[in-house]
């Protein structure tokens, strides 16, 4: 759903809810999860990211491969350089995805959560800073018909969180203004980024905790 339907009203909320971290475990749960699997030390794979992600002026590890500034093999092909000169340990992958999502637990808790607010008559989407050869991968977990009105994903539209265009992009598909959207996120700098664009934000820990406070904001919203 991109627009309203005519001679109806716009929903009290636009809900967007996060992918990795909020419909998945955090971040850093999955990397402690990759290294291990693969027998490398997570210090040492983390300083060689952040080597390769500094090259492109960012402090974001996620940024150069979800807008994507680089192709994914490209990156991985760095971070396997920086680490064999700078740490000895060889790695040489084309991909992550297949590893990074394998046995990747969806949070249903979560899932169920925002089925009740689109239930109640929210508008619900997903916001996501996407990898592009990951999406397929997050499809086999969270089937986005039926619980979502819409997907923005980075590499598709040409914005990332936290930037204002991604959340402007977002507010005009949802149909409403930016006082009534809300996104739900597991980082800090996505949730201000949010909050600068007019919008409400929850930072998200818990399914519990974060579907108390949409539905504070679905009553005050009333």
């Amino acid at each position: 759903m991109t627009d309203n339907e005519p001679g109806t009203a716009p929903p009290r909320l636009a809900v967007w809810s996060d992918f990795g971290g909020v419909l998945t475990p955090p971040l850093s749960h999955t990397m402690a999860r990759f290294c291990a699997a693969a027998g490398l030390d997570q210090q040492g794979v983390a300083r060689a990211v952040a080597t390769v992600t500094a090259r492109y002026g960012t402090t974001d590890i996620m940024e150069p491969i979800d807008t994507p500034l680089v192709t994914e093999e490209e990156w991985l092909r760095e971070i396997g350089d920086v680490l064999e000169s700078e740490h000895g340990v060889t790695l040489r992958l084309t991909t992550m995805a297949d590893a990074w999502f394998d046995g990747r637990e969806t949070n249903h808790a979560w899932v169920a959560r925002l089925r009740k607010q689109r239930d109640r008559g929210a508008f619900v989407g997903m916001l996501s800073n996407m990898v592009p050869t990951w999406d397929r991968h997050w499809r086999r977990m969270i089937d986005p018909a039926g619980l979502f009105d819409e997907v923005l994903l980075s590499f598709e539209v040409g914005h990332r969180k936290p930037s204002p265009g991604m959340f402007e992009l977002a507010a005009a598909r949802a149909g409403v203004p930016a006082e009534r959207c809300v996104l739900v996120d597991d980082l800090a700098h996505n949730c201000a980024g949010a909050e600068a664009a007019g919008w409400r934000a929850v930072l998200f820990t818990d399914a519990d905790s974060a579907g108390a406070e949409l539905d504070a904001l679905w009553d005050a919203a009333g």
